[in-house]
C-alpha cells in the first residue's frame, strides 16, 4: 500500500504509523484487565482489536466504544462560509454515527451516548445558528441510535486547536441483548457469505483527502459534480446509522458470525476478524459521485480507492450462505441498500476484488 500511503501521507495521514501505535496501546491495555475482577467483572480479551471493547458486569455483557469525527467539521466550517448554509447538524449526526455503528459491530445496543465538543475559542458558538444545529443533530443521531445522551464535555483549548475549529467526538455505552453472545467473529468460517450494505458518500473517513481535493479546484467547494450538485453538499450527506439494521438481524435470530464497519483503510476492513481466510467479492455496491469526483481529481488507482474510502460500502454482514437474501431484504426493510456481494474462503488472510483484480493481503491491515 505504498502508494495509498503516499497519497493520504501527503495530508498528514500515515496509517501505517497510526496502527503501529494503536498496536502499541493495546498492549498496554491488556495489562490492566485483570483489574475488571476486582470489582466482579471480566474483560473479553478477544474483543481488543475489534471496533468496540466487550467486557461482563453483573451478569450482563457490555461494550464501550469512543471515536472521533475527524477533520470533517472543517469542511462544514468553510461550507457555510462560502454559501451561508449551515450543516452543522449534519456533521453531529456523523459523529454519533461513527460511535454508535462502530459499537453496533459487536452486536451491542447503544444506551448512553457522551459527547466532546472541543473548540479553540468559545465565540466558536456565537457564530450564526451552528451551535443549535449542532446540539440538534446530535439529538437526533442519538434518537435514531435509540441510545440517551448523557452528557459529555465541551473544553476551549487556544492553542491547540484553531479559533475557527471545533473537533467533535464522543463515546457510547452498550449492551448485549440477554441470552446473546458479542460478535467477535468466533463463529465465522469459509462459506459464510458477505453483504455489503450501502453507504451515503463520504462518511467520516477521508474528509483530509476530500480538502485537499476543494483547495486544488478554482471552485472549491462550489465545484458542480455530473449531478448538478456541490462537491460541498455531497461531501456533507452524513452517514446511515447502521444500528436498526443490527437489531433487526438480532431480532430475526439470523446466523451472522460477523460485522464490519468500513471506514479507515476502506475495504482493506472486511479482513479485520483476526481469522486467517481469504474474503472474495464478486460485486460490489453503485460509487457514490462524490467518491468518484475525489478518486479523480487526486489520481488513485482503483486499489488506492478501495484501500483508502468506503467506496460505497459502509458495512459489511457477514452470514451462513443461506441467510444472506434474508439479511440483505432486513436491510432494505429499514431504509438501507444491499449486496450479496461475496463469500468467505479457506485460505490465507486476504480480501480479493475480483470485478477489479485487486487484493490486499494480511500486511495492508495491521490493527492487532
Amino acid at each position: 500500500m505504498s502508494d495509498r500511503s503516499s497519497t493520504y501521507g501527503s495530508v498528514g495521514v500515515d496509517y501505517d504509523t497510526l496502527d503501529a501505535a494503536k498496536r502499541s496501546a493495546l498492549a498496554q491495555a491488556l495489562a490492566t484487565s485483570p483489574l475488571l475482577a476486582q470489582h466482579g467483572g471480566r474483560a473479553l480479551d478477544e474483543s481488543r482489536g475489534e471496533t468496540a471493547f466487550v467486557f461482563e458486569f453483573d451478569d450482563k455483557t457490555m461494550a464501550i466504544v469512543l471515536e472521533c469525527l475527524g477533520t470533517k467539521s472543517m469542511i462544514a466550517r468553510e461550507f457555510q462560509e462560502v454559501t451561508g448554509n449551515d450543516r452543522f447538524a449534519d456533521i453531529a449526526f456523523d459523529s454519533v454515527a461513527a460511535i454508535v455503528n462502530d459499537l453496533c459491530c459487536v452486536g451491542a445496543m447503544p444506551l448512553v451516548v457522551n459527547a466532546y465538543f472541543a473548540t479553540g475559542s468559545g465565540e466558536w458558538y456565537e457564530q450564526g445558528t451552528r451551535k443549535e444545529s449542532l446540539v440538534a443533530g446530535w439529538r437526533t443521531a442519538c434518537e435514531q441510535a435509540g441510545a440517551t445522551w448523557g452528557g459529555g464535555e465541551s473544553p476551549t483549548l487556544p492553542g491547540l486547536i484553531e479559533p475557527t475549529e471545533i473537533d467533535l467526538a464522543g463515546c457510547a455505552v452498550g449492551y448485549v441483548p440477554e441470552g446473546r453472545s458479542a460478535i467477535l467473529g468466533d463463529d465465522l468460517a469459509a462459506g459464510d457469505a458477505i453483504v455489503l450494505i450501502d453507504g451515503t458518500g463520504l462518511h467520516a473517513n477521508g474528509a483530509s483527502l476530500a480538502r485537499k481535493v476543494a483547495s486544488q479546484s478554482p471552485e472549491g467547494l462550489e465545484t458542480r459534480l455530473p449531478s448538478g450538485r456541490t462537491f460541498g453538499d455531497a461531501l456533507l450527506v452524513p452517514a446511515p446509522i447502521y444500528v436498526s439494521l443490527v437489531r433487526a438481524l438480532i431480532d430475526r435470530d439470523l446466523p451472522v458470525t460477523y460485522l464490519s464497519h468500513i471506514t479507515g483503510h476502506g475495504l482493506r476492513k472486511l479482513m479485520r476478524a483476526r481469522h486467517d481466510v481469504t474474503y472474495v467479492l464478486e460485486a460490489l455496491p453503485e460509487v457514490p459521485e462524490v467518491l468518484t469526483f475525489i478518486v479523480e481529481q487526486l489520481a488513485m488507482d482503483d486499489r488506492e480507492a478501495y484501500g483508502t474510502f468506503n467506496m460505497g460500502a459502509g458495512f459489511a454482514v457477514y452470514c451462513r450462505p443461506e441467510a444472506a437474501r434474508d439479511v440483505a431484504q432486513a436491510a432494505q426493510a429499514v431504509g438501507l441498500g444491499a449486496t450479496v456481494a461475496g463469500r468467505v474462503e479457506a485460505g490465507e488472510k486476504k480480501v480479493v476484488l475480483g470485478t477489479l483484480g485487486i487484493e490486499f493481503g494480511s500486511e495492508d491491515l495491521q490493527l492487532r
